[in-house]
């Protein structure tokens, strides 16, 4: 993917500690990125929605405003890529950072490097997938439809980010199988793809908490201990 003027797209790195916003953005120049930058919360919605980046490199703790309600706010206007970036390794912070439309993590300190490879990956996939319109799948009382990527629970619509609706469709396209977290991993995020596959198990807990789903008594996706996931069967049930 490259921009109009050449470059490999636009990234806005939205980060307060000064000296780690810098290393960031002289990476992806330094890869051919067109970066801009932000200190603050509120900054960065403004410039999100001025710049219209491909991809936002967030941090969690902002002045002004939290990284993740300017995921919120930046949603409601944009589909760019969004990498959370935590100073705890704390799986709450990340959960609902993903929830709110994140599509991948990273846990400080990290190597400057590694993220650019994440963000290179990322935009080589499409951004916008599609199945066939009016198709249709049902596990139990859970509809979706391929087309509009819209999913209802018991006849009530459940808004789900790209990365959760993907996950659902990848597992309805092989109900009787399980699909490992490398091969979710591969086929959700992409071949190139490298890191810790924890991300899809992140995933998969705001996928079954927005669908209500028990992991202890699930009505739609079982964990296969060590192993991965797959659809629950009728004879689950």
């Amino acid at each position: 993917m490259r921009g109009e003027n050449g470059t490999l797209g636009r990234a806005l790195v939205v980060e307060d500690a000064p000296e780690f916003r810098e290393l960031v953005v002289s990476q992806l120049e330094a890869h051919g990125f067109e970066v801009e930058s932000a200190s603050d919360g509120p900054s960065a919605v403004d410039l999100a929605r001025l710049v219209m980046p491909d991809v936002i490199v967030l941090d969690i703790g902002l002045p002004g405003m939290d990284g993740i309600e300017v995921c919120r706010q930046v949603r409601t206007f944009s589909d760019a890529y969004v990498v959370m970036l935590t100073g705890r390794d704390d799986e709450i912070d990340k959960l609902v950072g993903l929830s709110v439309g994140a599509d991948d993590y990273m846990t400080k300190p990290f190597s400057p490097r590694e993220l650019v490879a994440r963000v290179q990956a990322m935009l080589r996939r499409p951004r916008n997938g599609s199945g066939p319109s009016g198709e249709e799948r049902r596990v139990g009382d859970l509809a979706i439809d391929i087309g509009t990527r819209e999913v209802r629970a018991g006849g009530e619509e459940v808004d789900l980010t790209k990365i959760e609706f993907d996950l659902l469709a990848i597992l309805t396209d092989h109900p009787k199988q399980v699909l490992t977290r490398s091969q979710l991993l591969e086929r959700v995020w992409g071949a190139d793809r490298f890191g810790d596959d924890h991300v899809v198990d992140v995933h998969m807990s705001s996928l079954r908490r927005k669908l209500g789903d028990d992991p202890k008594s699930p009505r739609y996706i079982r964990t296969v201990r060590g192993v991965g996931y797959r659809l629950v069967e009728t004879s689950d049930r």
